[in-house]
């Protein structure tokens, strides 16, 4: 997220959505587990172009970013995290999306676009899930904590002249009528698995672990639904 105190953007492990148990934005990101595990893979225009497929073709894109609200020990530095509350208090509720280390999602990153929309998910906390909106208003571009050695995102392996991670900036919209949680998104999920529902297929739940997730526009309006109802 957009430079927010200066750690608005990060990623951690994600927990297994089946175990609920709880920065983002300056990103808050989610996927150490994930981390460096296709490191020497594929060039980087074939995993722009796997990013681009990933997300289909819809002129339109939405996403799912997690960020943890909570802070966490991490290199034996008690790390403030970044919550939606942190973003909307942000100079012009603006802030980038950094930390994120893992190849698959910083590709999703790089595949984003001004004015798409997403949706801000705390995770790693006591009752993960979805918590607002934001939209995207700067495209990816090289991120600092790579290059700072007192991170606990610092990567030596990275060069100025040829950064492996990015960032995006992103800005508050709005918080969601009420917090949506995953247990709930989790019913909807087990229940669509069986009738085809929208939420099938949903990365929440298929590619938990990623800290930044493409959204179809049926996911994303049926998740936006949820928010004039009652909880299931």
């Amino acid at each position: 997220m957009p430079r927010r105190a200066k750690r608005a953007c990060r990623n951690a492990p994600e927990p297994d959505p089946e175990m609920p148990s709880g920065k983002r934005t300056k990103a808050m990101k989610t996927e150490t587990s994930d981390k460096l595990v296709v490191e020497g893979g594929p060039s980087d225009s074939t995993k722009k172009a796997q990013a681009a497929k990933d997300c289909g073709n819809e002129s339109s894109r939405y996403w799912l970013m997690k960020s943890e609200p909570e802070s966490r020990m991490e290199k034996g530095v008690d790390v403030k995290q970044f919550g939606i509350e942190d973003l909307k208090a942000q100079p012009k509720q603006t802030a980038c999306w950094d930390g994120v280390r893992n190849y698959q999602a910083r590709n999703f990153l790089r595949a984003m676009k001004v004015g798409e929309e997403a949706f801000f998910y705390h995770s790693n906390c006591k009752e993960p899930g979805i918590a607002g909106l934001m939209k995207i208003v700067k495209e990816a571009y090289p991120d600092h904590t790579q290059f700072e050695k007192g991170s606990p995102h610092y990567d030596p392996s990275s060069k100025k002249d040829n950064p492996k991670w990015s960032v995006v900036d992103v800005q508050f919209i709005r918080m969601t009528k009420r917090f949506i949680p995953l247990a709930e998104l989790k019913v909807h999920h087990q229940a669509h698995k069986a009738s085809g529902g929208p939420l099938e297929n949903m990365a929440l739940f298929t590619r938990q672990r990623l800290s930044v997730q493409p959204l179809t526009k049926g996911e994303f309006d049926f998740v936006l639904s949820l928010e004039d109802k009652k909880p299931s």
